[in-house]
């Protein structure tokens, strides 16, 4: 029974427990009637204390078929935040009976924020699964091949938008480009000779007078003697999954015989709207399988994926946007940012996805925690039970 090969994309915060002997007593006094497990052991392996010996190490019992891949087993419970336990094997007694020796530990400075609830089979499925093939970065100077093709494609068919036409990734080193790319703002100058033209007439415009400062009535002249009539740029800006805003491109129309009005700006904001529908549309893989949820949080969920291809594009996403479908009910799409992802001996991949943050999608958040909160109230009923019968 070997343990899955864990990959933490976002590492969990830690402060050791010292002096030792502190966490031996905790060993001792806290988890020898609590439940403990082999961290990133899946199914999930639990380590019972047998006994404490004069000198405060341990004998541990686990699954008799359990190897361990060195001589230090990594342990975790709960108290009120998530503990870890290094236990050095001293001796091996016998199949899944050990000689420990507690050597190091550490408690998580936050704690879990949700319950987990376990999930069969036959009660939900995760399907529908959607990736960008590529990831577009707000720092970054190049795109794919493929979305550049679609950039290009586009400038070469509606050089007729003015008498200069420019369809472009952002590049370093332009302040006017700089600052579109940085507020997502676009800018819009009707009369290229007139001071007021310049200034924000919308609340989504770069104002260029703000911009310019003491230098704008140069600005003007040296836009005057290059013969500009007006200006408009347009950000091209791309949604991934998680509906962040990236702007990455742009759209600059520059008119050298007639004034374009605000109509221009509104037809430019228009084309750039659907060129990333078409660039979303090229750059997403949809694998509509269907992969288990082992178990499900308000705030998250895991799933076991066994889909070769499905394996692929998860080892290259930052998230992913599926559909969780509970038995009779219609789908709910969610995206999910991946905080973890483990393999087993038999290439199962297990992935640990969040939903914080998910606000885009607050109606399908809502249908969501309205399937949670029956199992919530389920639970609660079961843990005051477990405690009336303890108290008892």
């Amino acid at each position: 029974m070997p343990l899955l090969a864990v990959k933490q994309r976002k590492e969990r915060p830690f402060a050791p427990i010292e002096p030792i002997s502190e966490a031996i007593e905790l060993l001792k006094n806290e988890f020898g009637r609590r439940r403990i497990y082999v961290k990133n052991s899946f199914p999930r392996l639990e380590v019972q204390i047998n006994e404490v010996l004069p000198d405060d190490t341990f004998m541990i019992i686990t699954d008799p078929e359990f190897q361990p891949p060195s001589n230090t087993l990594i342990v975790y419970g709960l108290l009120d935040k998530y503990i870890e336990f290094d236990l050095l094997i001293q001796e091996i007694k016998g199949p899944g009976y050990f000689h420990c020796q507690c050597v190091g530990a550490r408690k998580a400075l936050t704690g879990r924020r949700d319950v987990r609830f376990k999930m069969a089979p036959e009660d939900v499925v995760a399907t529908n699964f959607k990736f960008s093939k590529y990831t577009l970065e707000l720092t970054g100077l190049t795109v794919p091949t493929g979305i550049k093709v679609i950039l290009d494609q586009f400038h070469t068919t509606h050089t007729h938008l003015g008498d200069i036409v420019k369809v472009d990734v952002f590049p370093h080193g332009d302040p006017l480009l700089d600052v579109v790319k940085k507020t997502g703002n676009s800018v819009f100058v009707e009369d290229m000779a007139n001071i007021e033209s310049y200034r924000a007439q919308i609340p989504d415009m770069v104002d260029l007078v703000e911009f310019y400062g003491d230098e704008i009535k140069e600005q003007i002249k040296r836009n005057v003697e290059r013969g500009y009539k007006s200006m408009i740029i347009c950000p091209i800006i791309y949604l991934d999954e998680s509906e962040k805003s990236i702007p990455f491109a742009y759209i600059q129309v520059i008119s050298l015989k007639e004034k374009l009005g605000i109509d221009k700006l509104l037809e430019l904001k228009d084309h750039a709207f659907k060129l990333v529908d078409r660039i979303r549309d090229a750059n997403t893989v949809l694998l509509p399988v269907h992969q288990q949820i082992l178990d499900l949080s308000r705030g998250g969920a895991k799933l076991k994926i066994t889909d070769d291809n499905l394996k692929k594009s998860l080892v290259k996403a930052r998230g992913f946007i599926f559909d969780i479908v509970f038995k009779l009910q219609a789908p709910i799409t969610i995206y999910g940012e991946i905080k973890f992802t483990s393999t087993d001996k038999d290439g199962n991949m297990y992935v640990g996805v969040d939903f914080a943050g998910n606000s885009s999608r607050k109606n399908e958040m809502k249908r969501y925690l309205d399937m949670i909160r029956p199992m919530e109230v389920e639970y609660k009923r079961k843990l005051m039970k477990e405690m009336k019968h303890k108290s008892q």
